[in-house]
């Protein structure tokens, strides 16, 4: 089988080596689209694979159209809205993520994030400390659990809502769990997001919910930028000079958040995953992941079910 990495945006060389050594040990032929600038240049490469790992690349349907003997494809990582998952279905495409492989990176970027803004981005003024803060965990599935465990190291109070997960579940880490979504907002003095962008959530965290959070709240976003009503959220940041919004996902609407100075920080690129043990464990996972699918079938994290 020949397997092509696709990466705009490359794997560290080390995860290279990772899923070159598991791919050629099965006797797969590897082959490795880097640093790629047009489509063309993908469309051309998909050409002949019959498996195809990707970062944060597109893959629509016209890659899809162009890869006629693609059988999987994996997304190094947990989001997948960067592949047409509907169209993949009805060409018989498996698509899967790598739930988990980034987890702890991303955790460990919320309290990045978050001693930043506490701490008046290191202004000079006087902040704030974490122990004792209320701390709500909007989803609590790999990233929130992780997020949780470092929380308690800091000794913040932690609340966690997910609609998909049982309050008993939440409650078992010693974490609290709460019955909706407004009641994570109104009680915690700062909630940081970790649900998916999908038809449900996209826009979802907008004027309503963030007004009810408390004075000198901080909502932080490292999960998708389209979760985010930026038009409610920017009208939300005009009328209250105590809110603060942190993110790493920079806002379509960047230039307008950048005028509440002192309130508003985001990374110039999404940073999330940006460590060498998330980069190469999510590889190597996915190379792993397209061995098994190919050998047994297995298609445990398939996402298109």
């Amino acid at each position: 089988m020949k397997v092509l990495v696709a990466t705009e945006k490359p794997f560290a060389v080390e995860a290279v080596e990772g899923i070159r050594k598991e791919i050629e040990n099965v006797g797969n032929e590897l082959v490795l689209l880097e640093k790629y600038t047009e489509t063309s240049q993908l469309l051309e490469a998909v050409k002949d694979v019959d498996a195809l790992i990707v970062r944060s690349d597109k893959v629509t349907k016209e890659i899809l159209d162009a890869a006629v003997n693609l059988k999987i494809v994996v997304r190094a990582g947990a989001g997948y809205d960067s592949i047409d998952t509907d169209y993949a279905r009805q060409r018989g495409v498996v698509v899967e993520n790598t739930p988990g492989q980034n987890s702890n990176a991303v955790a460990e970027l919320v309290f990045g994030l978050l001693v930043y803004v506490a701490r008046n981005f290191y202004n000079g003024k006087s902040g704030t400390e974490l122990r004792g803060k209320k701390l709500g965990i909007l989803a609590f599935g790999n990233v929130g659990r992780n997020v949780a465990r470092i929380a308690k190291g800091f000794e913040m109070d932690v609340y966690a809502y997910d609609a998909y997960c049982p309050s008993a579940e939440i409650e078992k880490t010693g974490v609290k769990a709460v019955d909706s979504q407004d009641k994570l907002f109104e009680i915690c003095d700062i909630v940081s997001l970790h649900i998916p962008a999908t038809t449900e959530t996209k826009g979802s965290i907008g004027y309503a919910l963030v007004s009810s959070m408390k004075p000198g709240a901080v909502l932080i976003n490292t999960a998708r930028k389209e979760i985010i009503n930026e038009p409610e959220l920017l009208k939300l940041m005009g009328e209250r000079c105590d809110l603060k919004y942190v993110t790493d996902i920079m806002p379509d609407a960047n230039e307008e958040f950048a005028k509440f100075t002192g309130r508003y920080f985001s990374t110039p690129k999404k940073m999330g995953a940006q460590t060498a043990e998330a980069n190469i464990n999510a590889g190597i996972a996915a190379a792993k992941q397209i061995n098994s699918f190919f050998s047994t079938g297995d298609t445990t994290f398939q996402v298109n079910k």
